[in-house]
């Protein structure tokens, strides 16, 4: 089994830790996943990731600070991972591990996700494969979503299935039988529902999603920040991030709906919650209702399948049963994580993870660099 043994870490664009897996995988990239941890970020760390998604003062020696803080951050956690297992460092192939993405302008030629994979090495001593959107980005691709492949491996069905990643930003994946697996990202998941809690409560996020239930969706607030998007519209593939969903997206157009609407202040900060909640549910299931109409089921992974009322949405909108994907057999929490694991597992073996019918990339890519232990 030592030989077979890789841990995933992620890190996702909701910016709440640090998720680690240690999975033993089969010849066939079939993961049996042994331990789990999350570990939080410090608050400075966060904070300073937040700010680096934005034009600042010294930005190049403050982004390699806050990578290295980064790798500390992860080898505390790959750390835990293995006295929780009781294995040894040397008996892990890779450590997989995609960093904080802080740009993603993939139109542009370019991707960076903040990573100190040389630090990750040395503090570990455990090979570190890192760096996995920038090749496809470099074949004209997009750059994400990454995990398409490995969903095939681990959730396709005998039926055209769905699987939808909500976490910072949501994606999903196309499966059907005999076919490759299509996916793209779908729009904000997460993102613009924890900065508004923060903004209006003071934690990080919507627990259950309770605070946003407390509230009613303003259905015309709804339909301005659906149209007013461009980028809704856009055919796919197509992927997107905290470069346009931001603080100031959503500032501005709570402005002008406003304006529009001829009111003397903003609905509810509850009501906010809840219509951007539902924006969340309508782009999902509008991606999934354009692109995989004859879908049977919709399994859900990420921070949002813990958000009751997203779920129900969801539900709502779709004719299809919509379950968490621990009804699959991987818990709704660790399939990023396990995600890459495999990625450094797929590295390891050659295996192709970037598909052109998931990025646009102009054939299939082995992604990933190797840092050496």
């Amino acid at each position: 089994m030592s030989g077979s043994l890789f841990i995933g870490l992620m890190s996702g664009t909701s910016l709440d830790g640090v998720d680690a897996v240690l999975a033993s995988f089969d010849a066939r990239g079939l993961p049996t996943q042994l331990a789990r941890v999350s570990v939080p970020f410090p608050d400075d760390l966060k904070h300073e990731m937040l700010a680096l998604n934005s034009v600042g003062n010294n930005e190049l020696a403050r982004s390699a600070l806050a990578a290295n803080a980064l790798a500390r951050v992860y080898a505390a956690a790959v750390d835990q991972l293995l006295n929780l297992a009781g294995i040894q460092a040397s008996e892990v192939l890779a450590i997989g591990a995609h960093g904080q993405t802080v740009r993603h302008s993939p139109a542009q030629g370019y991707t960076i996700q903040l990573n100190s994979p040389a630090l990750l090495a040395e503090l570990t001593g455990i090979s570190v494969v890192a760096d996995f959107r920038s090749r496809d980005v470099a074949a004209g691709g997009q750059g994400a979503p990454l995990v398409p492949v490995f969903h095939a491996g681990v959730f396709a069905a005998g039926h055209p299935r769905v699987v939808l990643n909500l976490g910072g930003i949501a994606n999903i994946t196309i499966l059907r039988p005999g076919a490759e697996p299509l996916g793209f990202d779908t729009g904000p998941a997460n993102v613009l529902m924890d900065m508004w809690c923060h903004m209006r409560t003071g934690h990080p996020f919507d627990a259950d999603g309770a605070w946003g239930a407390s509230g009613v969706v303003h259905a015309r607030l709804l339909r301005h920040f659906l149209d007013a998007e461009p980028w809704f519209s856009l055919p796919a593939p197509k992927s997107t991030g905290r470069d346009l969903f931001h603080w100031s997206w959503l500032e501005s157009r709570l402005t002008s709906v406003c304006a529009e609407l001829n009111l003397a202040s903003q609905p509810r900060a509850e009501d906010i919650q809840a219509t951007l909640r539902a924006l969340t549910a309508h782009c999902a299931t509008d991606a999934i209702r354009n692109y995989a109409p004859d879908a049977q089921d919709v399994l859900v992974c990420g921070g949002g399948a813990r958000n009751a009322a997203l779920m129900q949405d969801l539900q709502a909108l779709l004719p299809c049963p919509v379950l968490a994907t621990d009804h699959a057999g991987i818990s709704s929490q660790d399939v990023e994580a396990l995600a890459f694991a495999w990625l450094a597992w797929a590295h390891r073996q050659g295996v192709a993870a970037s598909k052109p019918a998931v990025t646009g990339a102009r054939g299939p890519r082995i992604l990933g660099a190797c840092w050496p232990a």
